[in-house]
Parts: C-alpha cells; sequence; structure tokens
C-alpha cells in the first residue's frame, strides 16, 4: 500500500463560534497526543503472519518506543487492544487465553513514561466481560473524561445491545449503541468543560454503516447531536475501520485512524498535536498514517 498525506485545511471553521467555550484558558502550551488504534494483541502461537495480522509486541513496542522518544503528554489507544480468539484465515486459539495475551499487550503499552488510556473495542470483549477487560487495562471505567492542558477528553463505551446491555463474550461480530445512563452522563459531561473536546470511540460515529446486520452505533445520529448541540466538540477520534478517513459534520472534524496491524502494511499510528493558540489539530502520520492539518 502506499504511503499518502492529505493535507485539510478547515479555514471556514475559524469563524465558527463556539459558544459554549467560555474565555480564553490560560494554557498556551500545545498537547502532544500519541495515538494507537487496532493493536489486535493475539496469540504468537497461532499461524497468523501473512495472513491477516502481523507481529504486534514488535509493532506496538515501536509506537511506544517512539512516543517516548517525541515525548508524547499522553496516550490514547482507540479499542480492539486484544484481538480474541477468532483471526480470519485460521483455526480459532484458545479463548482462555485471551486475558494473558491482554495483559502483555498492557505490559508492553505501560512502558510508555507517561498517562495512557484506553477505549473498548468490539474485539476486547470476544472473549472477556468488561470487569475482566477493565481489570487488566490501565483505566477504572469504560466511558469517562479527563482534561489535558487547555483540552478536555472524553472517552466513550459504544459496546453495549440496543436495549442498554453491556456486550460480554461476543465471540464474533459487532454491534454498537450508546445506552441512557452514559447519554445522561455525557451530556452532563460536555456541559462542564469551558474548553475545547476532543471525544475518542471505537466504531465510527460519521458513518451509519452495518457490518453483519448490525449497525456499527445504533443511535449514532443521537450522539452526533448531542456532540453538536454542547458547541464544545472540535473533533472526534475513532478506529475499527482500520483505514485511513476524515470526514467535516457540522464542524466536527471525524479522523478514523489507521490500524497499527493489518495484512501487508506497515506498522501506523499518529502523532498528534493540539494547539490552543493556532487553534489548530496536526496529524503527523506514521506507516500508513495520513497527515492532517486542521482548523477549528
Amino acid at each position: 500500500m502506499l504511503r499518502f498525506r492529505i493535507l485539510v485545511l478547515s479555514l471556514a471553521l475559524a469563524a465558527i463560534s463556539f459558544g459554549a467555550i467560555a474565555e480564553p484558558l490560560e494554557q498556551t502550551a500545545p498537547l502532544r497526543i500519541g495515538i494507537v488504534t487496532d493493536v489486535h494483541a493475539h496469540d504468537l502461537d497461532s499461524p497468523l503472519e501473512g495472513k491477516f495480522m502481523t507481529n504486534y509486541p514488535e509493532r506496538l513496542g515501536a509506537f511506544i518506543d517512539a512516543m517516548n522518544a517525541w515525548p508524547a503528554d499522553l496516550l490514547i489507544e482507540l479499542g480492539d487492544f486484544v484481538n480474541g480468539w477468532v483471526v480470519l484465515g485460521t483455526e480459532p486459539g484458545d479463548p482462555g487465553r485471551i486475558p494473558q495475551i491482554l495483559e502483555e499487550a498492557e505490559a508492553i503499552y505501560s512502558r510508555f513514561d507517561g498517562p495512557r488510556y484506553h477505549v473498548i473495542g468490539n474485539h476486547d470483549l470476544f472473549n472477556l466481560s468488561k470487569e475482566e477487560y477493565l481489570e487488566r487495562v490501565s483505566v477504572e471505567g469504560s466511558y469517562y473524561s479527563f482534561d489535558a492542558e487547555a483540552y478536555h477528553i472524553v472517552v466513550l463505551d459504544v459496546q453495549y445491545d440496543g436495549d442498554g446491555n453491556d456486550l460480554a463474550y461476543t465471540y464474533t461480530g459487532v454491534r454498537g449503541f450508546v445506552p441512557k445512563l452514559e447519554m445522561e452522563w455525557l451530556r452532563e459531561d460536555l456541559a462542564a468543560p469551558a474548553r475545547p473536546t476532543i471525544v475518542c470511540v471505537h466504531q465510527m460515529l460519521d458513518t451509519e454503516a452495518t457490518e453483519a446486520g448490525w449497525t456499527l452505533i445504533g443511535n449514532t445520529p443521537e450522539v452526533r447531536a448531542l456532540l453538536v448541540k454542547s458547541g464544545v466538540v472540535i473533533a472526534v477520534f475513532q478506529g475499527h475501520d482500520h483505514s485511513n478517513r476524515y470526514s467535516l459534520i457540522d464542524g466536527i472534524h471525524c479522523i478514523t485512524f489507521e490500524a497499527l496491524v493489518d495484512r501487508g502494511t506497515p506498522p501506523s499510528w499518529a502523532y498528534v498535536t493540539l494547539n490552543p493558540t493556532s487553534r489548530t489539530i496536526t496529524i503527523k502520520g506514521e506507516g500508513d498514517q495520513a497527515d492532517l492539518e486542521l482548523q477549528y
């Protein structure tokens, strides 16, 4: 796959008034975020090489080394951190090994010298419950938010069925939904910060596509409407698709990041710089990840 670069200048957005963002914050230092997605940590004893995935420990380790050298202020992985027992093109592995594989991947991720965050993906629950997943990674809840420099970061959990029940031990497939309780939390959370906000999610919010008959996020229009109404969300960072994609929806930049691992592709991740003075989102890509320059 040829490496490509995309330059996006959304100058018209500079005229948009984010009504919920009050006076400029005192913090003016750029925020540097390392973004990786779709690590798909897998059983290295399975015959995976050259079929669907490539050596994740080497790739994840290279990402961590690059982020420590940059250095990034924090890391966010956008879901599908562990693959689960089913890998296309191979015989299913041993589901009992998934907790150990997740712990091994987290041990590599924890080599970063700074805060690191997780977004739950659909593969993360193929052979685990949310409780089993969370107790092995570096976060306490499946959805949460935090402040970093001049920015507010929101992490969503969309791994629910249409009735709002937690997904667990799904074994395969993808379905997503944001239940009422999380929607209420999100509404309150977005009403609090008077600062530009980034929303991180696994399945994409800029499409209403389906996979295997299931909508990626069943109530996508309602979630997007909430983000727009808040007036503070400047971008959505998302994974799942394994390929670069960019769209602008109602003034919100939606960036789908390239997967770390996939068939025939180089290791891919992103150096993201948020600059509150120039009001820019700058993405420098590694591997097949595209470069972007966005104005908000």
